[in-house]
């Protein structure tokens, strides 16, 4: 859907991403956009496990006590030891990342090593979307890499269509949903190839699943779900998401490209135009 000539547009690539904030309100004062692109260079230069200067990776290092950290790092860190025990370890940020021939990524530390990136992408965008509600905004879209906050609509219809891609066909969609103060993150290999580990049985191959897609009011739960059923597998994961509360919904799109969904899901299936 093209964006009104009202709205407002930035694309910069930060965190190793494209993020994307459209603002779709007259009269906005697009200069908070400044601070709302700092705020995703400071937290790239915070918790990057790719930089070796970042506050993550001094800590896997030990030369940054826990308690001399930043307070946003303790609470962040605070939050996904919560999404740990409530997904059953599945989202764990000890668990090792996984390259195609099963050794740790560049930049990873030892066996010892935290990576919130899971949850860190999710919260830095939820952020940045209070931000720029905070600045007047009602009717907006942030989105790093795939994984959106929105609020309101772009065009008076009451809701955004957002795709979810087609795991299997680069340029297909799967599924249509329309979407208002929501949240939408999907795990996949399609985009980084087999990356995601079960902390229990470090296996790397999603244990049939092709994608999940979890939709709900906050992205950093909702990234952090979406990698955890990932990391389950296809029974384990459907059976987790059959018990979502708060608001949260999921798809799940299988190995023999059969699609489950959760029932609010039915609810958010965008109608055909027309």
């Amino acid at each position: 859907m093209a964006l009104p000539e009202r709205s407002t547009h930035r694309l910069e690539f930060v965190m190793g991403m494209p993020i994307i904030v459209d603002i779709c309100d007259a009269a906005f004062d697009d200069s908070v956009l400044d601070d709302v692109f700092e705020w995703f260079r400071w937290v790239d230069s915070t918790f990057s496990t790719y930089r070796s200067d970042s506050a993550i990776s001094r800590l896997n290092r030990g030369e940054l006590p826990l308690e001399a950290a930043h307070p946003w790092i303790r609470r962040v860190l605070g939050r996904c030891e919560e999404l740990r025990r409530e997904t059953d370890g599945y989202f764990d940020i000890r668990a090792p990342y996984a390259t195609p021939g099963g050794a740790p990524e560049a930049g990873r530390g030892g066996p010892d090593s935290i990576d919130p990136s899971g949850y860190v992408k999710g919260w830095a965008v939820a952020e940045a979307a209070r931000m720029v509600r905070r600045a007047g905004a009602r009717n907006y879209a942030v989105n790093a890499g795939g994984d959106i906050q929105l609020a309101g609509d772009p065009d008076g219809s009451g809701r955004w269509r957002v795709g979810i891609q087609n795991p299997l066909e680069p340029d297909g969609v799967a599924m249509t949903l329309a979407l208002t103060d929501q949240a939408i993150a999907t795990s996949a290999a399609y985009a980084r190839g087999r990356h995601i580990v079960d902390p229990h049985g470090a296996r790397t191959d999603g244990a049939g699943l092709l994608s999940v897609t979890i939709v709900g009011p906050g992205l950093a739960s909702a990234d952090a779900y979406a990698t955890a059923v990932f990391a389950m597998g296809a029974q384990r994961g459907a059976e987790w998401c059959a018990q979502l509360a708060g608001g949260y919904d999921a798809v799940l799109i299988r190995e023999d490209e059969t699609v489950l969904s959760t029932p609010g899901i039915d609810a958010l299936i965008a109608q055909p135009y027309g």
